[in-house]
């Protein structure tokens, strides 16, 4: 757990707005989630995103481990266009569900992913969709950029936000 002080000049900020200035490592997005789920509070409260900061108020962050991921990776054929060890690159055929849905929990691109990638995918997706910044629909083919660890995604997720990607 991470625990802030509010100090003189830093008051009057959004609660989302100040965190995110804090903690680089994090979306904003991510934030947002965070003090939704109660894992950000202030003076021991919970707050919304748009609490505005005060002088002395005790900020407390709780960053929850990456849940374990329960799917199973398949050998299913991805065409990779490229890779490093921040980012894979695939070209998503027309037909192939991204990740695990109601109706869809194996035979998608995740579990594709998950048997190419083995443990380098990024778990802030969540356990259903881990490394995945963006998609695509199952009828629709295209190029999706997936991030291998926390910090691509986070930096993925800033530029799709910012449309710099």
């Amino acid at each position: 757990m991470q625990e802030i002080i509010v100090q003189n000049g830093e008051e009057n900020i959004r609660l989302d707005s100040f965190v995110s200035n804090k903690i680089k490592d994090l979306s904003r997005t991510m934030i947002v989630k965070l003090i939704e789920s109660g894992n950000i509070k202030i003076n021991e409260k919970l707050q919304k995103p748009s609490y505005k900061t005060q002088v002395g108020d005790k900020i407390n962050i709780e960053i929850p481990e990456a849940k374990e991921v329960n799917l199973k990776p398949q050998n299913i054929p991805i065409n990779i266009i490229s890779e490093d060890n921040d980012i894979i690159v695939i070209n998503k055929e027309k037909g192939i569900v991204v990740h695990p849905a109601e109706g869809n929990w194996d035979g998608t691109l995740v579990n594709a992913i998950m048997a190419h990638c083995k443990d380098s995918l990024s778990g802030i997706g969540g356990e259903l969709r881990p490394g995945i910044v963006h998609r695509l629909d199952k009828d629709t083919s295209g190029i999706l950029v997936i991030a291998k660890n926390d910090k691509a995604h986070i930096n993925l997720s800033e530029q799709i936000k910012s449309r710099e990607i």
